[in-house]
């Protein structure tokens, strides 16, 4: 844990990835022409070939086709792979049609729907200060629903596939490597024939939007994959509590780009209601800080 704590290179990886995808906003707002499924199928399609050559290049595909050999596993990596195109979708879909701001409240409220999960299905038991942190996201949630007139279904979308996505991948437990290299595998028929049906109909961003939207849309994929690299690279060398503090760098940065960037509409009342919802992390990520560190003193006295 000591080294973990140490590990500059750890830090500056995980920093890079949340980077990243905070960023993304920027990105896929220069695609806003482009549906949002066509995106989605280039996102696989072209990961799922970085991948790839990736694997061939650490010579690796053996793991790729140990995954593949166990029904098991491939059941379990199917039902992710669904999870996480839900997810992609509903983001891509945000992004692209001014939802940014609402987009980044699915991620912020995401670590507590976890806790959430976490006492319904594998009947754990928050401490005090967790719950009030619940407590207090379900009242700032209650009052920005209220606030916009409707439920911001947008965040509950993601928020929650993105948690029962993260929890498939921890009962399933495979490496980051294999198991999205099998995910997007997996997709790749559909997202590959769904992308030359629209080819046929003449109607594909990929050759009637010009050199620089193909190029993007090749990047996307490229930018799926390279930030989970570097996010398993600093999870493996940082204190989980360190990591759980690091996520908020992503939604923040989405924040600033639907704000500032993009001009979404972000007013007093809005605001009131992301400041109950920051308090509330702050207390998530403080009780996770102190609970780490106790139990890093317990570990050293022992």
């Amino acid at each position: 844990m000591t080294s973990a704590r140490l590990s500059t290179r750890g830090l500056a990886a995980g920093v890079a990835a949340f980077t990243i995808w905070g960023l993304f906003p920027a990105y896929l707002h220069q695609l806003s022409a482009v549906p949002a499924l066509e995106i989605v199928a280039h996102r696989i399609v072209w990961s799922c070939l970085f991948l790839i050559v990736v694997l061939l290049l650490r010579s690796e595909v053996g793991r790729l086709t140990m995954t593949l050999g166990k029904p098991w596993l491939v059941a379990g990596l199917a039902t992710s792979a669904f999870l996480i195109t839900c997810n992609w979708l509903v983001y891509v879909w945000s992004v692209t049609h001014q939802h940014i701001v609402e987009s980044s409240l699915g991620y912020y409220i995401n670590p507590l729907v976890n806790v959430l999960l976490g006492v319904l299905v594998l009947r754990e038991r928050p401490n005090a200060v967790q719950w009030s942190a619940i407590a207090l996201a379900a009242f700032a949630v209650l009052y920005l629903t209220v606030e916009a007139g409707r439920p911001p279904w947008i965040a509950f979308a993601l928020a929650f596939s993105f948690s029962l996505y993260g929890f498939v991948r921890k009962v399933i437990s495979v490496d980051a490597l294999p198991g999205l290299a099998t995910e997007t595998l997996l997709l790749f028929p559909l997202a590959l024939g769904y992308l030359a049906w629209r080819q046929m109909n003449g109607v594909a961003a990929f050759t009637h939007q010009g050199p620089t939207t193909a190029a993007l849309l090749v990047g996307a994929g490229i930018f799926t994959a390279v930030p989970l690299f570097l996010f398993a690279y600093g999870a493996r060398r940082l204190p989980y509590s360190t990591v759980g503090v690091l996520q908020y760098i992503g939604p923040s940065l989405q924040l600033i780009c639907g704000v500032l960037f993009y001009h979404e509409s972000f007013g007093r009342s809005r605001a009131a209601g992301f400041a109950l919802l920051w308090v509330a992390l702050v207390l998530y990520a403080a009780e996770g800080l102190w609970r780490a560190r106790a139990l890093s003193r317990r570990t050293v006295r022992a």
